[in-house]
């Protein structure tokens, strides 16, 4: 455990952007697998409607600098290719 004062603010700073990282984190995925259970279940519109939700949730997890802009320009793409093949 931290000791000395500043130590002890970066670590609370730390904690808080490590949790509001992985809630963007955990929203993307949770998207993804909906998306990709669609598809699966051949349901191409309700896919197309939960991808545009996607591409926010990503988009503003790039922004943010959570994930790096080309991995959410490289999931974009395969979950949009995926759904173009129904």
């Amino acid at each position: 455990m931290p000791i000395i004062k500043s130590a002890k603010k970066a670590l609370r700073q730390s904690k808080r952007r490590n949790e509001r990282n992985v809630a963007y984190k955990v929203k993307i995925h949770k998207i993804k697998k909906t998306i990709q259970k669609n598809v699966i279940a051949k349901e191409a519109d309700k896919a197309k409607n939960d991808l545009k939700t996607f591409y926010k949730a990503v988009d503003k997890a790039a922004k943010r600098n959570v994930i790096h802009k080309n991995k959410a320009n490289r999931l974009k793409s395969r979950l949009a290719k995926k759904i173009k093949s129904l």
